[in-house]
């Protein structure tokens, strides 16, 4: 049965991240807020975590999973940022971008793309999943909660407790943050391609 807590989304109570985030080092699943909907979220190293998630969201081991986290100096710990990439990346974290970059060897194999050795990283601008990365203090390894035959990502906290109570092991609720899944864009080859139009402006990189 799945904990649920009730988050502040501009004032999150520090007793319930940590205790979330105790949770997700025990190896538990969660869904949690980003500024682009709910997404559920496990340890980086957490190898029966990610083949649930995979499981709940019926994917295969082609679909990237993300890591979200903290900051860019973070993020550059598991991604090659090439010089001629650099400023674009950096331009538009935090906020509503997802980017498909090569891993390094700081992740599981498991995790990158099969063929490609990529993987997805964003740093998101929400105020209680940077609270919870800050605690945790590595990325989560997350996908959008977008279930099965659904056509839109669920995005009421006590719904998703409701839905998921024996799937995962707690629900963050800290309100309506939307439905528009972040914009994904590949950066693995000489140009960057558009994967996904979502909540984050394309313009800057087309």
């Amino acid at each position: 049965m799945a904990r649920y807590f009730d988050i502040h989304p501009a004032n999150p109570q520090q007793r319930a991240i940590i205790q979330v985030a105790e949770i997700v080092r025990s190896g538990g699943v969660i869904a949690y807020p980003t500024d682009s909907c709910y997404a559920l979220g496990c340890q980086l190293g957490n190898a029966d975590g990610i083949a649930r998630i995979r499981s709940i969201r019926h994917l295969d081991d082609r679909h990237h999973l993300t890591l979200v986290c903290q900051d860019f100096a973070q993020l550059g710990q598991f991604v090659y940022v090439a010089n001629s990439v650099f400023r674009a990346v950096k331009a538009a974290t935090p906020g509503s971008y997802t980017f498909i970059l090569p891993a390094t060897k700081e992740v599981p194999r498991r995790l990158q793309h099969p063929r490609k050795k990529t993987v997805g990283v964003r740093i998101p601008r929400h105020v209680v999943a940077q609270a919870l990365l800050a605690e945790l203090g590595e990325p989560l390894v997350s996908s959008t909660l977008l279930l099965p035959g659904q056509d839109e990502p669920m995005t009421d906290g006590w719904v998703i407790a409701e839905e998921l109570d024996h799937v995962v092991d707690a629900v963050i609720d800290s309100g309506d943050c939307g439905t528009e899944p972040t914009t994904v864009i590949d950066y693995s080859q000489p140009q960057p391609e558009i994967v996904r139009r979502g909540a984050g402006d394309t313009s800057g990189f087309e």
